[in-house]
């Protein structure tokens, strides 16, 4: 077009000059030569009005040229408000349209039906990205990082009174039944496994005479006579006196994990010895391993994933979504603010963003990424302002002649 306009422009200055010598012979010419004068000033006009915007017209730095160029920052920083004030705004366009979006149905039907259509076809790309990105993650420092943050949560975590509260509440509903029939019937099995053990510590402790007369023997049978005698009460009855013992016991640690400073302190030194122990670490490091191949595994078949008890969980998630409005607009309302939240907080940066990368582009790369966007039509300017001059130049020397 740039081409198209200059040689509209040149073959007017041709006709110009042939019509001028045309003119003394031939009066109509005059016609011919005032278009042809008029539109090369129309033309030439508009093309230093057009390169005006861009560069200085012919490298000659005249003032008020090179207009993008050199408000190239103002343009970026205006930009910036723009979006600031008509898109990154709380009452902006993105405030109202988050209003109007039903974030929770939409949510619902994907979960419900993972693989259907574009659905499917998201999810499998979702997917895939998220197994790329994983992958080309730095294992090492990530796990890392993922351990020390769980670490420090560790850190912060008030164990003590919480494990009061869980042992109490246990107490509370019998909850801890179960487990003290099974610590008494693994007393009972740990006695009868080491029984040769225990016999013989009797009888080292009994003394010569008692072995060379055999009563050793007598008293081992005895001991432990009693002692399978205790264990079976004590699993059979539930107010056996012994239960009543350690139940009490139970409780009374239940109230010093809750309320004791001793205590408390004894856990925390015992949960900190825990953190800090290399064992640990190393025993992470695999889980973390463990977790990663899972998620990998995970989002590499994503079919396999929505199929089994997780699937199923999702999609009752999503039909719930649909079904319960009052979820869904707990939904909807906590994406809105969120959304809005995050843009209105964050715009300022956002828009910071823009303004300094529009100030580190280039300025000739500026103009030559607006000139190739926009310069089509402003050719078409230059072509318009030749015919247009060309046609303004003809009705005045017709009033010229006629008047």
């Amino acid at each position: 077009m740039r081409l198209v306009a200059t040689g509209l422009l040149v073959a007017m200055a041709v006709v110009y000059v042939f019509a001028r010598s045309m003119e003394p012979g031939l009066p109509a010419a005059g016609y011919v030569r005032a278009f042809a004068e008029a539109a090369m000033v129309g033309g030439l006009a508009d093309w230093f009005a057009v390169t005006a915007l861009f560069r200085h017209p012919l490298g000659v730095p005249i003032p008020h040229t090179a207009i993008i160029p050199r408000n190239k920052d103002r343009i970026g920083d205006t930009l910036a408000r723009f979006l600031l004030d008509n898109f990154l705004s709380k009452v902006g366009p993105l405030a109202r349209w988050m209003r109007r979006l039903d974030v929770a149905r939409t949510a619902g039907h994907w979960l419900e039906h993972p693989t259907e259509g574009t659905v499917g076809r998201l999810r499998g790309g979702a997917s895939r990205l998220f197994a790329d990105l994983l992958e080309s993650l730095d294992q090492e420092r990530l796990g890392g990082m993922v351990r020390a943050g769980l670490a420090q949560r560790l850190r912060e975590l008030d164990l003590s009174p919480l494990l009061g509260n869980a042992l109490a509440a246990a107490i509370a509903e019998n909850r801890h039944v179960p487990v003290l029939d099974n610590a008494i019937e693994w007393i009972g099995r740990a006695l009868t496994a080491n029984e040769d053990l225990i016999r013989a510590m009797i009888s080292a402790k009994a003394g010569s005479v008692m072995r060379w007369t055999g009563l050793d023997e007598t008293l081992a049978n005895k001991i432990l006579d009693g002692i399978y005698r205790l264990i079976e009460e004590a699993g059979e009855a539930p107010d056996h006196p012994l239960r009543a013992k350690v139940e009490e016991k139970l409780a009374t640690l239940a109230d010093d994990l809750r309320h004791s400073p001793e205590m408390q302190a004894r856990v925390q030194a015992f949960k900190s010895d825990m953190i800090d122990n290399p064992a640990l670490a190393q025993w992470w490091q695999g889980v973390w391993e463990s977790a990663r191949a899972g998620m990998l595994r995970m989002a590499r078949d994503p079919d396999a994933m929505v199929a089994g008890r997780l699937g199923e969980a999702i999609r009752q998630l999503g039909a719930t979504l649909q079904a319960d409005a009052a979820l869904a607009a707990t939904v909807n309302r906590f994406a809105r603010r969120a959304v809005v939240g995050i843009v209105v907080g964050y715009g300022a940066d956002i828009v910071r963003l823009v303004s300094d990368t529009v100030r580190g582009w280039d300025a000739e790369t500026v103009t030559g990424r607006l000139e190739q966007a926009v310069g089509r039509d402003l050719q078409y300017i230059r072509v318009n302002g030749t015919l247009v001059g060309g046609s303004v130049g003809l009705l005045i020397h017709i009033l010229d002649v006629w008047m």
